[in-house]
């Protein structure tokens, strides 16, 4: 991964919560098994098909628990890695590396679930050239994770949160009275540095952006031919991006519409928890 999305300060304040979570007052299971100087090594495996995602968190949770755990990675974030195949193994203490499981495979059986989900819609779209995005449709104070997820999954990323882009929808647009009033609107009290994007059901909506300047259109559950008239009109005067019923059987008639964004929340809401283990060598 080219960008650093998760910085090592966000992902260990997130992980020690996590940590106060599942171990309370101490793992009574292994902490009455196991003498302080007991030492295992254990295999990070994945038992099927996955895009790996999470390194630097698992890195992260046994980092936390003990100074004396070494982690070795085999893949790094982003690889597509086939069944059976060890991803990481971890040596040290037996009860942190023991008491640090169930954490460390959490986040990244999720957080590999959505890149393998994410890479499977990217890859749908092909010949096409439009990029896969997701939405605000998150898991709560998981969200930074999933993002980082998806962008490991090749896909772009849409607002991170409502501060990021004024998106204005048809609510907003019943209050304001018109989608022009609402543009309007915004633009008096927005940075220079926000876009403004505008949800259109209708031509007839996508004609009204269009002449407010707005910076990107959203066509909304609109069917193919419609998104197809509308990209033609719009003709490159802003971004359009498509959205609603999107999965992974009409996301290539979709792209072929010449849209240049294509939200969905499949990405994440949809993807499936990658089977993961942690094997004692």
């Amino acid at each position: 991964m080219g960008q650093k999305l998760l910085h090592d300060f966000l992902i260990e304040e997130h992980v020690k919560n996590s940590l106060k979570e599942d171990i309370g007052f101490g793992d009574i299971t292994t902490d009455f098994l196991y003498n302080e100087d007991d030492k295992i090594t254990a295999l990070l495996n994945t038992r099927e098909d996955t895009v790996v995602c999470g390194i630097d968190v698992l890195m992260a949770v046994y980092r936390i628990l003990s100074d004396k755990v070494i982690v070795t990675v085999n893949h790094k974030d982003g690889e597509f890695v086939a069944k059976g195949t060890t991803i990481a193994r971890i040596e040290g203490p037996a009860r942190a590396v023991l008491t640090g499981e169930r954490t460390a495979l959490n986040y990244m059986q999720r957080m590999s679930g959505i890149a393998t989900e994410t890479r499977k819609y990217q890859e749908a779209i092909k010949p096409y050239c439009a990029s896969v995005t997701d939405t605000r449709k998150n898991t709560p104070g998981f969200r930074m994770f999933e993002k980082y997820a998806v962008m490991t999954g090749g896909a772009r990323l849409h607002r991170f949160n409502l501060c990021d882009c004024a998106m204005i929808k048809d609510n907003h647009i019943k209050h304001a009275g018109s989608l022009t009033n609402a543009v309007e609107q915004i633009k008096k009290n927005l940075s220079h540095a926000h876009k403004i994007e505008v949800e259109c059901d209708t031509f007839e909506q996508v004609k009204e952006a269009v002449g407010c300047g707005c910076d990107i259109i959203m066509l909304d559950n609109m069917p193919v031919p419609e998104m197809k008239k509308c990209v033609d009109f719009i003709d490159h005067r802003a971004i359009v991006e498509a959205s609603g019923n999107v999965t992974i059987n009409t996301i290539n008639e979709i792209a072929s519409t010449g849209v240049d964004v294509i939200s969905t929340s499949a990405i994440v809401a949809r993807a499936k928890v990658i089977d993961l283990g942690l094997d004692i060598a």
